[in-house]
């Protein structure tokens, strides 16, 4: 079916930006997509009309969260004032259509703790491989089988040398610690939903293997807490170069993550294009 979309949406731009691991670019333009047990193509016909390869059931119930499609991200956009913030403003205008998915949170803090000291390929695959060690098998729209990301307790089940042939590396004892964590009931990811940007963050590096950097990107990116702000090697050179005399958190707070994600790609994207 295909869907008229009246807000900032690019599938590629989404798909760059580093806050998901199980989108596959397809050969017909589309990308199929995981998220937790569900599956989806979707192809970007233009700037508004997206053909998606789901029942309008499908669509209500999972995809339209999944993208956060009931947000405004133009109207957010329109909080940056180009003569006050030049380079905010050129960065929302160059990357808009990054939109911030609802992503599960126990899918999040994974991704992430295997995401550490590591490049995009490198983290897609041991993402691939604990699912086919451990997730349900189920078949999509197209016929085509494919893997659910797999639940605590089957990661919780998993041997450290069947961790290790997922190509974790060091990081399988923070995945099996985590999986553990949250089985046996001593970590409650859905509860940090409902509490503060500030308490989910300090629960969070609890974790094993859980860092500033990884908790603010399970807050931001499975949490959905728009405000948490990620901090990387990207972003420090953004605001040491851009935001010397300290960046205007407070003014774009609630949604200093999204202002993030544009900040993150546009400065990479710039300094790529200019090697």
């Amino acid at each position: 079916m295909i869907k008229q979309i009246n807000d900032d949406f690019d599938l590629e731009r989404i798909a760059q930006s580093g806050q998901c691991f199980r989108w596959h670019p397809q050969a017909d333009g589309s990308y199929r997509i995981m998220h937790g047990e569900a599956c989806v193509y979707v192809e970007q016909l233009d700037s508004m009309h997206f053909r998606f390869d789901c029942d309008e059931v499908a669509f209500k119930e999972v995809w339209r969260d999944y993208f956060d499609l009931n947000e405004s991200y133009s109207a957010i956009r329109a909080r940056v004032d180009e003569e006050s913030d030049p380079f905010l403003w050129r960065a929302s205008e160059c990357e808009k259509g990054i939109r911030i998915l609802r992503q599960d949170p126990w899918e999040t803090l994974i991704s992430f703790i295997i995401s550490q000291n590591r490049n995009i390929p490198a983290i897609c695959r041991s993402i691939e491989l604990l699912a086919e060690a451990a997730g349900e098998e189920a078949e999509d729209r197209r016929g085509r089988m494919y893997r659910c990301f797999p639940s605590a307790e089957a990661v919780a089940s998993l041997t450290q040398d069947a961790l290790l042939r997922c190509k974790l590396g060091y990081r399988w004892k923070y995945v099996k610690s985590a999986a553990e964590a949250i089985l046996e009931g001593l970590f409650d990811l859905e509860a940090l939903k409902d509490v503060t940007d500030e308490e989910a963050m300090a629960s969070l590096v609890q974790l094993p293997g859980v860092g500033p950097k990884v908790a603010s990107c399970v807050a931001l990116f499975g949490l959905h807490q728009l405000d948490a702000f990620p901090v990387d090697t990207w972003m420090r050179k953004v605001l040491s170069n851009e935001y010397p005399q300290g960046y205007p958190f407070e003014k774009y707070s609630p949604y200093n993550g999204i202002f993030q994600q544009y900040l993150f790609a546009y400065y990479r994207n710039r300094l790529s294009a200019l090697k």
